[in-house]
């Protein structure tokens, strides 16, 4: 009776899963997923077993969000402005400025307002939005001084293929340029574009630094990323596996967090240690460009005054 039971538990560890992102291996979202993937295999006794695919392996965001639906991936990470593109209110943390700094986007990590969001994206998709992870405060690098809004004027920009980068972009008058990530490194060494933004954490680990000799600390959007398991795969989970996916992706989301926010906290000391230009601009003139195109339907709102609203009245947490 032994064997039948080693080849009933061997097929159950062949339920397997792949999870997408567009990531650098070295990254903490890899890092932490590997970490992530390992433990559920581990608390759902070997019936599941999730392979990690890093860095576009899988497609640009664009096309991992669309496999959640044609069964071509099991779980992604995305950014909440490609979130956006099938349920628009859960993209308003890219909003420019809407978000005051880290402690805020805490905040509303705990808050019901990101759960009633992760719910209107469940309920549009039918896919399962689990756990919110913080990216960074995206900046601007470029080969020249960027200290106030005009001196954006006219720049091409590389931004993500979202709609919802171009509030940025019109509020300081820079020229967007959609590229896919996988693409920047030789569109900024070509000169294809003039800069681009990124949290100092993904300007050095996909090495745009190498190729830009400014990095302006514009803080201009407070990024995050959404850990999203597909429609047809949580259904295939028992409610025993379901729990244990939510609190694994729950706490890979928090050490991934805590990560990101201390490397960005060490970055400008590295960078500087790397002969880069490192600035600190008028945070407030840059804001006050942007705050009137909120919510401005025109240029990319797809919230209610109400989430917005409730978004502003969130406090403070200390992460």
């Amino acid at each position: 009776m032994a064997a039948p039971a080693l080849l009933g538990r061997a097929a159950q560890a062949q339920t397997r899963l792949r999870w997408a992102h567009v990531y650098e291996t070295n990254e903490a979202y890899h890092t932490q997923a590997l970490w992530a993937a390992q433990q559920i295999q581990q608390r759902t006794q070997n019936r599941w077993a999730i392979e990690v695919f890093p860095a576009s392996a899988l497609g640009n965001e664009p096309t991992i969000n669309q496999g959640l639906a044609l069964g071509t991936v099991d779980m992604i990470y995305t950014g909440v402005a490609f979130a956006g593109a099938t349920y628009r209110p859960i993209a308003i943390t890219n909003a420019p400025y809407v978000l005051r700094d880290f402690e805020h986007f805490m905040g509303y990590r705990e808050s019901d307002l990101l759960r009633d969001m992760m719910a209107g994206y469940s309920r549009q998709t039918n896919h399962q939005a689990l756990a919110l992870t913080y990216y960074g405060e995206r900046h601007v690098t470029a080969n020249r001084s960027v200290l106030r809004p005009e001196d954006m004027r006219g720049m091409k920009l590389r931004v993500p293929q979202a709609p919802l980068f171009l509030m940025f972009t019109r509020s300081v008058g820079a020229n967007a340029t959609p590229i896919a990530f996988a693409e920047v490194y030789l569109a900024l060494q070509q000169g294809t574009v003039d800069g681009q933004e990124n949290p100092l954490p993904t300007i050095q680990a996909k090495k745009f630094y190498e190729v830009q000799s400014h990095i302006s600390l514009t803080a201009h959007i407070t990024e995050s990323l959404l850990t999203i398991v597909s429609g047809n795969t949580w259904r295939r989970l028992n409610d025993a596996d379901k729990g244990v996916f939510t609190e694994v992706l729950r706490e890979a989301s928090t050490r991934a967090t805590h990560e990101i926010r201390q490397a960005e906290l060490a970055l400008p000391e590295w960078f500087t240690a790397q002969g880069k230009t490192v600035q600190r601009p008028d945070r407030a003139a840059f804001r006050a460009v942007a705050q009137p195109l909120h919510n401005d339907s025109a240029a990319g709102a797809g919230w209610t005054r109400e989430h917005y609203d409730r978004l502003q009245a969130i406090a403070s947490r200390a992460g």
